[in-house]
């Protein structure tokens, strides 16, 4: 279920970011520093928020917690790197 969330997450982040990229571009292309940098902190600040609780109310031990840790970094990664590809 855990998974799950966070595969929706960085899958509505991932859209958010492409469709904020187009418009942006389109209609001001001037502001695309800033439009990075806010949807870097705003993706960085949901990430580390949704992690952290579902580590804190949804994990019964460390090992669970160290193992969803790395499949989310995993998952972060693999949107970056998709995000990124796709609109640079």
């Amino acid at each position: 279920m855990d998974y799950l969330l966070s595969a929706m997450l960085f899958l509505i982040l991932g859209i958010a970011y492409v469709k904020g990229y187009d418009v942006v571009k389109k209609r001001s292309p001037g502001h695309l520093v800033q439009f990075y940098m806010a949807m870097t902190v705003i993706r960085l600040l949901l990430v580390s928020t949704m992690a952290a609780i579902v580590i804190l109310l949804f994990k019964e031990s460390r090992d669970e917690a160290i193992a969803f840790t790395g499949v989310y970094l995993i998952m972060y990664l693999a949107m970056m790197v998709i995000t990124l590809s796709l609109r640079h």
